[in-house]
């Protein structure tokens, strides 16, 4: 998709969907640490990936576990998006209680609390779920008990990724099967996350499924699969009806990494101060652990500086990030203020009360993360 041709919405229709709590001062003044995203770049991510499956007739269904902010989903849905995608049930309460009903919840359900959450979600919202084996699903028909509605079920399916899912087309067969003999359960189609860049290799287990199903008799209209550092990939997509995509809305370091962004494209940094010059070659910042999480990216370190020449956050303690300058030709000085570009920025924003959206330079406010701490 030409970016060229992308109609952006005009600032003031976007602005309605937040409500910004007055900040006062300029960037300089801030408490550090605390992210930093620029509307503006948010806007073009989201309006590119939305035309991008528009153009190939795939429906978007974004993953609100970035972001986890109701304004952010609805702003999606507003631009096209089909529904929204949860991993876990607090996150799909807090939406739900904002109004949005279309959701896919895709982390198996266990355990009779949670399935009593669930079926109270039923009673208000369209959601569906997946599963991977008998003992979900008979989990599920318990929550479809309780609710008094018919729940749909898609059958989740390890392509490769070694994560959840059955492992073979006769499986997920079986699993199909089994689920619409269950009282209050329905078979929805299947669902998988392929391991990055190797979408086309599992095209063949999707393909080969989907005819098992016919076979049998079942009708498999959707089929949902997901991935951030391919997104822009043509491969593999014959039988996908819908994609799921969270990462790309702020992305990352590991992003740029993959080729699916440019720096320029990260909407998001965490905004640290120096605090210590302990060496020439080294800074201490007030950003560690606990505002930039430990994740790592293909390349070394846990974030880097792009005004310094990519400096590179070596270490982090809980409160405590390490800063290599000894390729930067400028030094900071204690007090200076630095952008932080994440390795993964979806577990950063977990770890925030609030963010601070920008234009530019231009501070429009602080958002409370609406669904923070929902990992349950």
């Amino acid at each position: 998709m030409n970016d060229t041709k992308l109609q952006l919405p005009s600032s003031e229709w976007v602005d309605q969907f937040f409500q910004f709590e007055h900040v006062d001062g300029s960037l300089a003044q801030l408490e550090t640490p605390v992210p930093l995203i620029d509307l503006d770049i948010v806007v073009k991510n989201l309006v590119r990936w939305q035309a991008h499956c528009d153009f190939h007739k795939i429906a978007n269904r974004p993953h609100i576990k970035t972001h986890k902010l109701v304004g952010m989903a609805k702003l999606q849905l507003a631009l096209g998006a089909k529904g929204i995608c949860v991993q876990k049930l607090g996150e799909a309460e807090v939406m739900a209680d904002a109004g949005i009903g279309d959701q896919l919840l895709t982390f198996n359900v266990v355990g009779v609390a949670k399935l009593a959450r669930l079926a109270a979600l039923m009673r208000r919202i369209d959601i569906s779920v997946v599963a991977d084996s008998v003992a979900v699903v008979e989990g599920l028909a318990q929550a479809a008990k309780l609710s008094g509605r018919t729940l749909h079920v898609l059958v989740e399916c390890d392509t490769g990724a070694g994560r959840n899912g059955v492992q073979t087309p006769a499986a997920a067969l079986a699993l199909a099967q089994h689920i619409n003999t269950m009282p209050g359960l329905q078979f929805a189609g299947l669902m998988t996350y392929p391991p990055a860049f190797k979408r086309a290799d599992i095209a063949e287990f999707i393909a080969d499924t989907k005819l098992l199903l016919a076979k049998a008799g079942l009708q498999c209209a959707r089929v949902s699969s997901g991935g951030s550092r391919d997104l822009w990939s043509n491969e593999g997509l014959s039988d996908i009806t819908e994609y799921r995509v969270g990462t790309y809305i702020y992305n990352d370091r590991s992003q740029v990494a993959s080729g699916a962004f440019t720096f320029d494209e990260c909407a998001e940094t965490v905004l640290t101060t120096v605090v210590s010059r302990p060496t020439d070659d080294r800074a201490i910042v007030d950003a560690g652990s606990k505002a930039l999480t430990s994740d790592l990216s293909p390349m070394p370190g846990y974030g880097i500086i792009r005004s310094l020449n990519d400096a590179p956050l070596y270490q982090l303690n809980e409160e405590h990030g390490y800063l290599d300058l000894s390729a930067s030709p400028t030094k900071p000085n204690v007090g200076d203020m630095l952008r932080v570009t994440m390795n993964h920025v979806c577990p950063v924003n977990n770890l925030f009360d609030k963010v601070i959206f920008v234009r530019g330079k231009k501070i429009l406010g602080a958002v409370k993360v609406d669904a923070r701490g929902k990992v349950q």
